[in-house]
């Protein structure tokens, strides 16, 4: 992996502050929420965005999915907050049951 640029640099710490933020927040609201994790690329940020709530269990991802477009607008303010505007703020963020590592 090479080495982040500067600007890279920065927006991945805005991105892990706001990563952060929302999952102490879905932890705190959302039962059997487990993590919050997400990808992207850089050289096309803020598009590329992708942040995943993962849980536990079927049940729980499905009790929680009438409340995906809130998270959504969560995401979408908190990254507005920081000076990143999303397009589209339902291509960011999703519920998963699939970890990083899957």
């Amino acid at each position: 992996m090479k080495n982040l640029s500067n600007v890279q640099q920065k927006q991945q710490t805005i991105v892990q502050t706001v990563a952060d933020a929302l999952e102490a927040q879905a932890r705190a609201e959302i039962p059997g929420m487990v993590q919050c994790w997400f990808t992207v690329e850089y050289q096309l940020f803020p598009g590329s965005l992708l942040l995943y709530f993962q849980f536990e269990n079927e049940p729980a991802l499905a009790a929680a999915a009438p409340d995906l477009l809130k998270w959504q607008k969560r995401l979408s303010i908190a990254m507005l907050k920081k000076g990143v505007v999303l397009k589209d703020m339902r291509k960011n963020l999703k519920f998963t049951l699939l970890g990083p590592e899957d």
